[in-house]
Formats: C-alpha cells, structure tokens, sequence
C-alpha cells in the first residue's frame, strides 16, 4: 500500500485551490490514470468513481480564495499546506508514496509536506510525477473533479464564469461585467492576482474617461 498526492486549481484566478490523496495498491488502480489534464472531463469523472472505488482511502482538501489572498502567505506554502492536509486525511506511521512537486526544488516541497504531516511518512517528490506514478496519477483526478465540481458551483451562483484562469477570455469577460455592475470583485475571485488588479484598474481608467 502506498499514497500519492497531487493539486489542482493553483493557478486560476477564480475559486479553491485541491489537492487530493490516494492511499490504495498501485495494483488495483483503473487502467488509464494519469495526468489529469490529458483526460477528457468525462472520463476523468469516471475514473474519479473507479479510483474511489478501488482505493484503501481518499482525501480532498480546499485551500479557499481566503487563505490565498492572505497576505502573510504565498502559494508555496499553500499548495505544501493542501498536499499535507490532504495526505493528513490518509496517512498512516511507516506509508510511502509521491507528492507532485509544486516547488522548482523538490526534495525541499517533499521535506515541507512530511514536516506537516502527523504520521511518520516517507514522502518522495518528483515533478511530473502525475504522469509517471499511477497513485498520482490517480490524485490528479480526483482533485481536478473536485475543481471542475467548485467551478460548476461558481457558474450556478454567478453564470458564465469560464474555466477560471487568467488567459480565459470568458473568465476576463466575466471579472470585467462584474466589476462594471457592482463596483468591485466577486467573491470568488483572487483579489491578490494581478489579473484582478488589472481589471479593477481598467474599470477606474473607464470611469474617470466618462468625466
């Protein structure tokens, strides 16, 4: 039995950020686990059931908008935070697996996530690792069915919203409307991105062209 970790949502400018941990034999894993980027959205929710099905244990954690715009942190230490508390929630004294690395230096993301776990681990980071280990393959898509879960969320409460990140145009549409009509950020946004920043300052530039 071992675990493997990995995160989804860190680079949006929109909603939660998931890290998601399986704790299963590599064994008994579906066939087709792997990155969840490269997998049709479908597929992944499929995948998603399966890999709960076979797994020993499954863990989801939420970093929300909050805790990312909090000025005493950084997105480092926020996604070594989420692949902890995720692994937190499967770990057991003497389990071994993979976190994907969201740091440049990976043995040091792999010593932070271990230092924050209760249980004694043995945590290996890699990067890429979502598509070279099956467990983190694995945790790649439940925690990016989770995101996709929180963004169908958001676009039920705001409309459109897009996939989220900086270089959608719905998502740019969708700050810019909103900004116009009520004056300031939704909720869900990450203020403390420059893509916000951006936006608020094209609608002040707007409203002082109009005098």
């Amino acid at each position: 039995m071992r675990f493997g970790v990995d995160e989804a949502g860190k680079g949006p400018v929109l909603g939660s950020m998931f890290a998601a941990a399986v704790r299963a034999d590599p064994a008994a894993l579906p066939d087709g686990v792997g990155d969840s980027k490269d997998i049709r959205p479908d597929r992944r929710e499929e995948l998603d059931a399966a890999v709960r099905a076979a797994a020993d244990a499954v863990a989801v954690a939420e970093v929300p908008v909050a805790r990312i715009d909090d000025p005493s942190t950084d997105m480092n230490t926020l996604t070594v935070a989420a692949h902890a508390e995720a692994l937190s929630g499967v770990a057991t004294d003497g389990l071994a697996g993979t976190v994907d690395a969201g740091d440049t230096d990976a043995e040091r993301f792999g010593r932070r996530v271990a230092d924050r776990v209760g249980a004694d681990v043995d945590v290996t980071a890699a990067h890429g690792a979502d598509g070279t280990d099956p467990l983190v393959g694995a945790a790649s898509i439940v925690a990016k069915v989770a995101r996709d879960a929180h963004v169908a969320a958001l676009a039920e409460a705001y409309g459109e919203v897009g996939s989220g990140y900086p270089s959608d145009p719905t998502t740019r549409r969708f700050l810019a409307s909103y900004v116009e009509t009520h004056g300031d950020l939704p909720d869900c946004a990450r203020g403390s991105w420059s893509t916000c920043e951006d936006v608020l300052a094209a609608a002040e530039q707007s409203s002082l062209g109009e005098f």
